[in-house]
């Protein structure tokens, strides 16, 4: 799993939002992909996605640094689920280092053109459901 396609678009991907390179993020992602902003919020088409990652580069002061952790992709059916470990480092308002450990699921859709692409972002994994429980 050390060189499959999807873990190289995620690191890529994550490369690209520790740059603002958000043209360049927008290559990781189908036009029709859902991201989750925060839970209870997603937003639909590159065009959305690109400002919520303008919006949350603002949110984190510009500070924003994404790695990844433990990572599993099972595939099937040309789609890829993926369980990961989301690192996020930043900084808090006063300025002290903050870390931030999220259990990711993204889904990746495989392409004519052999590209994998991200249709589904979703870097709160499974606490949606504690976040949704009052849904």
């Amino acid at each position: 799993m050390q060189h499959h396609p999807v873990k190289l678009a995620i690191e890529a991907a994550d490369r690209a939002i520790g740059l603002e390179d958000f043209d360049s993020l927008m290559d990781f992602y189908a036009d029709d992909a859902t991201l989750v902003v925060k839970p209870g919020m997603l937003v639909r088409g590159k065009a959305r996605i690109r400002q919520a990652f303008v919006a949350i580069a603002e949110h984190f002061k510009h500070q924003l640094v994404v790695t990844q952790g433990k990572m599993e992709i099972i595939e099937g059916a040309g789609t890829a689920l993926v369980i990961m470990e989301t690192l996020l480092d930043t900084r808090d308002a006063d300025g002290a280092p903050r870390h931030i450990e999220r259990r990711a699921t993204y889904v990746f859709r495989l392409e004519a053109d052999g590209r994998w692409l991200c249709v589904v972002d979703n870097s709160y994994g499974t606490d949606l459901l504690s976040a949704n429980a009052g849904s």
